[in-house]
């Protein structure tokens, strides 16, 4: 099942809430501890001073011996302490004095110590002093309700504030989605504007506009695509209907007919040819791979290959000569196809009386270039990057529109491909050089 992401606002706005909650909750909480330990330092000085001042009050008591008077002296310091209690016992467990503290044991502080008895010979009594704390936890749970208070109302006011700053920060992407909106087939030609985003969005817009550039390529080469099929399907159909027509519309020898015929079956041939270039190009295009088979000389191949084009070479006054040699696995039939249109391309534009030369250089532990260079006129770099197109010819007046359909190099750059590499152009110094890059192997 996926997930279903909520709103990138909303998630960031309650992230914020519940920050806010968690540092406001801490600081709170930091304030009632050292408010409260504060409050406890208090009362435990007030009971330290006043047990010092008892301890004092029995000293002169024990000085003179007199136990009545250390009760009087306790109980003129408990009508000036009326928050204080006290209460002493002697050894034997007998109370000499009290004066208690109606509260709770929640709201008193208690210290014990021992005073000196004032009766000649008596252990030491043992006292228990009392404070009334009621005052300084009704302070305390008052400030915990303060702060408890001002942590929710913080957290309130920062998530308000936070979801304003989230929904202002996100303007540029609604910004971006509202570009986005506008675009159709008809307009990839525009581009999105990043001149008020921020720096973060840059990159995401530069590669958004590139790929809107590669989508427009695509859609126009596709466009063109149809365009070329059309025309190169409709001369040999028109051709066969034409031929057709005339067979049906006169009568004819057989000879004739025969002619006629073949000059049918030479177009159903190419019609043939188109449809299967085009297959394998589709094939490629869908992930198909090379199925490879270990070739210990690639200079052998090409020689194979020149072997079918001698004539052809021939008849153009060329010569071919291969430069270098490299081993790997590749898919033979495929890599002869290949080479052969490469050799087929370079005798259509090399000059008469040159020579085509077959480059094989290992460019690496796992790679090797493949080129093929003839002597000629001069490319241009336009020309060049589409060399690779599909029924892309560089002859504008379409020279040799009947035999040669403009897919072979489209098949060069798709076998490349098969086997992990990429096509390569270059043209200069009235060198034109075309060729591929393949991996050895797959590793």
């Amino acid at each position: 099942m996926r997930t279903r992401v909520n709103s990138l606002g909303r998630r960031i706005s309650y992230w914020l809430a519940w920050q806010s909650l968690g540092g406001l909750l801490i600081v709170c909480a930091t304030v009632y501890a050292a408010t409260h330990h504060a409050f406890k330092e208090r009362q435990l000085q007030d009971l330290n001073q006043k047990q010092d001042l008892l301890i004092h009050l029995a000293s002169e008591a024990a000085r003179s011996g007199d136990s009545t008077m250390l009760k009087h002296k306790l109980a003129d310091f408990m009508v000036s302490h009326s928050e204080f209690g006290l209460s002493l016992k002697q050894a034997d467990g007998q109370l000499f004095y009290e004066q208690l503290l109606v509260v709770e044991d929640g709201a008193r502080r208690v210290v014990r110590f021992d005073l000196e008895s004032p009766l000649p010979g008596d252990r030491a009594f043992r006292a228990e002093l009392s404070l009334d704390v009621r005052n300084d936890v009704m302070v305390m749970q008052r400030i915990g309700v303060i702060l408890g208070g001002a942590a929710v109302g913080g957290t309130l006011l920062i998530s308000l504030g936070g979801f304003l700053l989230v929904w202002l920060g996100l303007r540029p992407l609604r910004d971006l989605s509202d570009q986005v909106k506008i675009l159709t087939a008809d307009t990839l030609h525009h581009r999105l504007d990043g001149s008020r985003q921020p720096d973060e969005l840059i990159p995401l817009i530069a590669q958004f506009n590139d790929l809107l550039a590669r989508l427009d390529r695509s859609y126009e080469q596709l466009e063109g695509f149809n365009a070329d099929v059309a025309h190169e399907l409709l001369t040999p159909l028109t051709t066969l209907m034409s031929g057709a027509e005339l067979a049906l519309s006169s009568a004819q020898s057989e000879d004739e007919v025969r002619e006629l015929l073949g000059s049918n079956l030479e177009e159903l041939q190419r019609v043939a040819g188109i449809v299967q270039d085009m297959l394998f190009l589709s094939q490629a295009d869908r992930g198909a791979t090379a199925r490879r088979m270990p070739i210990p000389s690639l200079a052998e191949i090409v020689q194979q290959v020149a072997n079918y084009h001698d004539a052809t070479l021939a008849d153009a006054g060329l010569m071919l000569e291969v430069a270098g040699d490299a081993e790997g696995e590749f898919d033979l039939p495929l890599l002869q196809r290949a080479l052969s249109n490469l050799v087929s391309n370079a005798t259509r534009y090399a000059s008469q009386g040159s020579t085509v030369r077959v480059r094989i250089d290992a460019l690496s532990s796992n790679e090797v270039s493949i080129q093929v260079e003839n002597r000629g006129a001069a490319v241009d770099h336009q020309t060049l990057s589409r060399m690779f197109d599909r029924f892309f010819r560089g002859d504008p007046s379409r020279t040799n529109a009947d035999k040669n359909h403009g897919l072979g190099l489209s098949i060069v750059a798709a076998i490349a491909r098969m086997h992990g590499g990429k096509p390569t152009a270059s043209s200069s110094d009235g060198i034109t050089s075309i060729g591929m890059i393949v991996k050895r192997s797959v590793k």
